[in-house]
């Protein structure tokens, strides 16, 4: 994986190239970070590898009907698309933009506005 332009990094040639779980979630490691990338219906997320309440690692946990990764550790439930916890306890999880394109899947790790791709 090499850095790209404005701080987006490839992390596969295509969406086949990551090795999913039958939970269809990954665990990579992105420039010196571990993060998870999941793909729920058409769509990829990246967010951190490790829930914020009690660090279970989300590889381990699933992907609930309504695109929520819930944490296999007590079942706290985050929403994909925003980080924010759904089940009530007031966590949330990082997540970082995660593009596909012709030429390959690409996540920034920028804790600012999402940069421009190319």
């Amino acid at each position: 994986m090499a850095l790209e332009k404005n701080g987006w990094i490839k992390i596969a040639e295509s969406v086949e190239g990551i090795a999913f779980h039958p939970n269809g979630i990954a665990e990579l490691e992105v420039a010196g970070k571990r993060i998870c990338v999941a793909k729920y219906k058409d769509d990829l997320f990246a967010f951190s590898h490790k829930c914020p309440h009690a660090s279970g690692r989300f590889a381990d946990g699933f992907i609930d009907v309504l695109g929520n990764i819930v944490c296999p550790v007590h079942r706290y439930k985050f929403c994909l698309k925003n980080g924010h916890n759904v089940s009530g306890e007031g966590y949330y999880l990082k997540h970082w933009p995660i593009k596909v394109l012709d030429h390959g899947v690409y996540v920034t790790l920028e804790n600012r506005s999402w940069p421009s791709l190319f």
